[in-house]
């Protein structure tokens, strides 16, 4: 994926990146918390804007380029049919919504930053990235994401689910939208921050490019594995950067869907992302929940990552012909 870039009207220099923000208050993916509630995840975007985020970076030059609303949550676990996954119909809908935001974004020059939401979300940006010429994806995550047909009869929560129908292994009405699956090639993936236990790491390593575990960032650092993923021959046409922040260790998010213990640190965050930023076209921020953060501490903090981890997105992404 490549893109122009234009000047920022900030005062970060000639060749500042020039940051989209788009937020897309998804919940779709997820389960319900408890019976009858809703995820919180929808919060997000808001909460974050509360938190300074949006101040912070449009005073660096980046553009608000509005809002991508889903459509309404329905607690369908019990009712929806055999062979497909939660909320189906609206994730696909509201895919191909923010997939043509991210698009336009791209082609007015800017780096499409998408504030979630869940990380279904991911779906868009890999159908966005094949229609706008492709490049690869670093997946940041404390999970694979990894369950699909294939492997788990347990399927269903696409928020669990989003990198196998990234990388075309999911039912084809997910992971092959309008014709556009595999919307990335496994050849020029990369996943950072799963726990070593998590169940499908072996499936998913034996599939794509590099896969570096959560225990290897925080014993060797983040830039050292940002090194290793820019290192990729084939994720040097640029990539999509996904960030969950579940990638987080409970001990400094609890604000997530499903917390697992042995995450990194959010100056190890930092560091990796400091690292990939600059070479992604575009970012994706998911899964912190505001339900969980009633004092709105945990805001402050994915705030602070997203500006001090994602503000040279995009500035060393190839320009196009």
């Amino acid at each position: 994926m490549t893109t122009s870039r234009r000047e920022s009207d900030g005062d970060t220099g000639d060749n500042a990146p020039v940051i989209a923000l788009i937020s897309a208050p998804s919940n779709l993916g997820l389960r319900p918390p408890q019976p009858g509630a809703v995820p919180g995840t929808a919060k997000a975007p808001e909460a974050l804007r509360e938190a300074g985020l949006h101040e912070t970076l449009l005073g660096r030059g980046a553009v608000d380029w509005g809002v991508v609303l889903p459509g309404r949550y329905v607690d369908d676990g019990a009712s929806r049919a055999p062979g497909t996954v939660r909320n189906q119909g609206a994730i696909v809908y509201h895919a191909r919504l923010l997939a043509h935001r991210i698009v336009e974004a791209c082609s007015a020059g800017y780096a499409p930053l998408v504030l979630g939401g869940d990380c279904s979300l991911l779906v868009a940006a890999g159908m966005a990235s094949k229609v706008s010429g492709g490049g690869g994806l670093v997946h940041v995550d404390g999970h694979t994401d990894f369950r699909h047909p294939g492997n788990s009869d347990m399927y269903g929560s696409l928020a669990g689910e989003d990198l196998a129908a990234a990388l075309g292994l999911h039912l084809p009405e997910i992971a092959d939208v309008d014709g556009l699956g595999p919307y990335f090639e496994a050849n020029a993936t990369a996943h950072v921050g799963c726990r070593r236990e998590d169940e499908d790491v072996a499936e998913l390593s034996a599939l794509i490019a590099m896969t570096i575990p959560a225990d290897r960032v925080i014993l060797h650092g983040g830039v050292r594995a940002a090194a290793q993923i820019l290192a990729v021959p084939d994720l040097e046409r640029g990539f999509w950067l996904q960030v969950d922040v579940d990638v987080l260790d409970p001990e400094h998010m609890p604000a997530v869907d499903s917390p697992d213990p042995g995450g990194l640190a959010p100056d190890e965050l930092i560091a990796l992302l400091r690292g990939l930023a600059p070479r992604a076209w575009g970012a994706s921020v998911t899964v912190f929940d505001p339900d969980l953060d009633p004092d709105g501490a945990y805001a402050e903090t994915v705030a602070r990552i997203i500006e001090e981890g994602l503000g040279e997105l995009g500035t060393d992404a190839a320009e196009s012909d």
